[in-house]
């Protein structure tokens, strides 16, 4: 039987930038209009398109909903010219829908691929989670400590203070309680109101984000997204799936998992060696958003590798459409 073709992601990697741009881009018009939904649909038209494209025989394992929920880039849906290797792709066509629609801050399109079974086929539903960046041992902070015991610990792993930590939380009301304990410590707080991929990404770069810690529950596709960034980026993260009900417990079940009370750390997350391609639509910490340059449009992509750690700043500039007569 011939072999199946390898997962060569050095030559795939700049063909899932393209897949990130022209989302990016497609979205763009639609910066700061309002209107969410119409933001969301032409990131994913513009995606599923460019992924087609590609030589890949890939299947979405993360992506907009399951089959009868969304009816483009579905978990399920194949993808690719079929082709090539058989892969596994995660997604998020536009991280930041709100954001988006409000002309916010750090709204993302992002999208991971990797061989086939090489990312957790994480069901919607939420996950709680913790992340922090390189540099530090392993299990230097847990689920299992409450969140001022995770602050007083990378404090000590760092040689500083409580007060010198910054933790990415989603503003959320279910973190209340949550983020009073943060702050008895000292520690300062950095709120989002979207995009906790993004924000995970934020704590390895602490430098340039000012960020050292993420936690609290969000999506748990979102957490497998935000694993394979980490993966390419350094850093550390851990994620323990939340139910709701017995309906979202079947969802977990159906696809494949058993353990319900399992802490995933980011290699259980995400097994395999994968690339991560992440474009700005608004501005952000991480890269600037899509801008208007007279009759071109520039977007800057981050690109990487975690096979060899390569992270690649990728700025893409493309003459505007017209359709006046006599351009």
């Amino acid at each position: 039987m011939p072999q199946a073709p390898e997962f060569h992601d050095r030559m795939l990697s700049l063909g899932l930038a393209r897949v990130s741009e022209a989302a990016a881009i497609a979205c763009a018009p639609l910066i700061g209009r309002g209107d969410e939904k119409a933001a969301d649909q032409a990131a994913v038209n513009a995606m599923r398109t460019q992924l087609n494209m590609l030589d890949i025989a890939g299947t979405v394992v993360i992506g907009e909903g399951e089959r009868d929920e969304a009816p483009m880039l579905y978990i399920g849906e194949e993808v690719g010219t079929g082709e090539g290797p058989a892969v596994d792709i995660a997604l998020d066509p536009l991280e930041g829908t709100t954001l988006t629609a409000k002309d916010m801050p750090n709204a993302l399109t992002v999208i991971a691929m990797g061989p086939r079974g090489s990312m957790l086929h994480a069901p919607d539903v939420y996950m709680d989670k913790l992340a922090i960046g390189p540099g530090f041992a392993d299990g230097v902070v847990s689920l299992d400590m409450s969140p001022a015991e995770r602050v007083a610990a990378l404090a000590k792993a760092k040689g500083t203070d409580a007060g010198d930590i910054t933790v990415c939380v989603l503003e959320r009301p279910r973190h209340e309680e949550m983020i009073a304990e943060l702050r008895s410590t000292g520690a300062a707080i950095r709120l989002i109101t979207d995009g906790d991929v993004a924000g995970v990404m934020h704590c390895a770069e602490p430098a340039k984000t000012g960020i050292d810690m993420y936690m609290g529950s969000g999506g748990a596709p979102e957490g497998v997204l935000a694993a394979a960034a980490l993966k390419c980026m350094g850093g550390q993260m851990y994620g323990r799936l939340l139910f709701r009900n017995d309906d979202e417990k079947g969802r977990a079940r159906k696809a494949g998992i058993e353990d319900l009370d399992r802490i995933y750390a980011r290699d259980e997350l995400v097994t395999g060696d994968v690339i991560f391609a992440a474009t700005g639509v608004t501005d952000g910490n991480l890269v600037p958003g899509i801008r208007r340059d007279g009759d071109y449009l520039t977007a800057e992509t981050i690109l990487m590798r975690s096979k060899t750690g390569s992270v690649r700043r990728m700025f893409y500039r493309n003459p505007v459409e017209r359709s006046q007569p006599g351009r």
